[in-house]
């Protein structure tokens, strides 16, 4: 378990994360299949390049999950009750194939639960791409666990 527990988080921290990961054709196209979503942008070689972009785009909720995936171990990783919501998500660069995702969190809000036995905690993440242009932002917020109040704390 490498994520924080509630009194881990200072509201202002930016948290760099560690983990990047180059974004392939089959990523894309796996996570289309599954989620049974066949735009032809993500898809569709032919029809993409007829389009402003000239090629495919990388669905932005794989972008969006990436990003969450490549925040977990400094955050969440084995001390989350749960994800609340996600919120103001913005895609202003679109990301290709082949393009190389790295991400950063910075902690926005936190409050303890009513029962003072957890607290709520709320990062902006943000995802770029190996030029460094922001392809993905968004609010995420989480029912974190205190360490007191942890099954064996650490």
């Amino acid at each position: 378990m490498s994520g924080r527990y509630y009194e881990e988080f200072d509201i202002g921290e930016t948290i760099e994360h560690r983990r990047r990961r180059t974004v392939t054709e089959s990523d894309n196209q796996r996570f289309c299949d599954l989620t049974m979503n066949q735009q032809p942008l993500h898809v569709d070689r032919e029809f993409a390049a007829g389009t402003e972009f000239g090629q495919r785009l990388v669905n932005g909720l794989y972008t969006m999950s990436l990003a969450v995936g490549i925040s977990i171990p400094e955050t969440t990783d084995g001390t989350i009750v749960a994800n609340l919501s996600y919120d103001d998500v913005e895609h202003p660069t679109p990301v290709f194939h082949d393009d190389t995702i790295r991400a950063r969190s910075t902690v926005t809000e936190k409050r303890e639960t009513s029962d003072g036995e957890r607290g709520v905690v709320t990062m902006h993440v943000e995802a770029f791409n190996q030029d460094d242009d922001l392809v993905c932002s968004f609010d995420r917020t989480v029912l974190s666990l205190k360490r007191e109040h942890a099954e064996g704390g650490r």
